[in-house]
């Protein structure tokens, strides 16, 4: 045991105190319309940057709440915009399975489970929204109408998984029949 541990609780309490000066409480700071010369044009508010959307941006909020027509762009979209924030962990074909799971993590649930292809849409971007279990909410980080791509182009991965052999073309279906098991 080293001296210092060996000092009773009543000698530490007055020697961590005593680094608690006023100095510490009191900041300096600027009140949001005081003089500052911090900045180049003397204000202290500034203008938030270039693209920065409030929480209860009413445009964000009507994009979220009316899904955007299907179409192969909202798809192509949709595919670029899950490459980047979902197959980390969703893996690419949405699954559970990816980098983020392999070394640990809670694994998410398949996409391709029954629950998840009968729950509507929205429900995707609700999570993406908000988060859901241990994912955390990407409204910071996808805009609203991606969001919906999002959820489009996940449909469009679990029908391709769970698609019936009479959705495919006739041409098709017989290759398909040709390489049965």
């Amino acid at each position: 045991m080293t001296r210092a541990s060996a000092l009773p609780l009543s000698l530490w309490l007055p020697l961590c105190l005593a680094g608690c000066t006023g100095e510490m409480s009191q900041q300096p700071r600027y009140d949001s319309y005081e003089p500052s010369a911090l900045f180049a044009d003397g204000k202290s508010l500034q203008a938030p940057p270039e693209g920065t959307i409030a929480r209860d941006d009413p445009d964000q909020t009507r994009a979220l709440a009316t899904r955007p027509p299907m179409t192969l762009a909202l798809l192509e979209r949709g595919r670029e915009r899950f490459g980047i924030y979902c197959t980390p962990c969703h893996d690419e074909a949405g699954y559970g399975r990816g980098t983020v799971p392999a070394r640990g993590f809670p694994s998410p649930p398949s996409f391709h489970t029954k629950r998840l292809r009968q729950a509507p849409a929205s429900h995707f971007v609700d999570v993406i929204t908000k988060g859901h279990g241990v994912m955390y909410s990407y409204a910071d980080r996808v805009d609203a109408s991606d969001r919906w791509a999002i959820a489009a182009y996940i449909r469009a991965l679990q029908l391709s998984q769970n698609a019936p052999l009479a959705a495919a073309p006739a041409d098709e279906r017989s290759k398909l029949a040709g390489r049965a098991p």
